[in-house]
């Protein structure tokens, strides 16, 4: 299952939004995709440089997520990069940074059932 497939059946539960169902696909895929973050395991890895080591080691692990927030993830990936998607989906940028605070652990998690991540993500 790719990590794409994981988001569509994250955000097809009765817990996700009407927002989050319908623009956050789109968001990660590009966060986390082939846009310029450089995927997810570029993701991850400036998250492990930033100091965030520990969240992530827990996503990848099968025990529970540690979360991030939603300003400690606009950190990482830049202010400018937050607002650009935000404006670019018509996402309030109040709203992108915990969406995808809220999403990325769970992706992370997904994607790495062995506790890594596949060399394609």
């Amino acid at each position: 299952m790719g990590i794409l497939d994981t988001l569509k059946s994250l955000l097809s539960s009765p817990q996700a939004g009407q927002l989050e169902a319908s623009i956050i696909p789109v968001v990660l895929n590009e966060v986390l995709g082939k846009g310029d973050q450089g995927g997810l395991t570029a993701i991850v890895n400036k998250l492990q440089q930033a100091g965030y080591g520990d969240q992530v080691k827990s996503w990848l692990s099968d025990g529970k997520n540690i979360p991030i927030t939603g300003a400690e993830l606009q950190e990482v990936l830049g202010n400018a990069k937050v607002k650009e998607l935000a404006a670019k989906y018509g996402v309030p940028i109040d709203q992108l940074g915990p969406i995808l605070a809220q999403y990325l652990p769970k992706a992370v998690d997904k994607a790495s059932p062995n506790g890594t991540l596949p060399h394609t993500a």
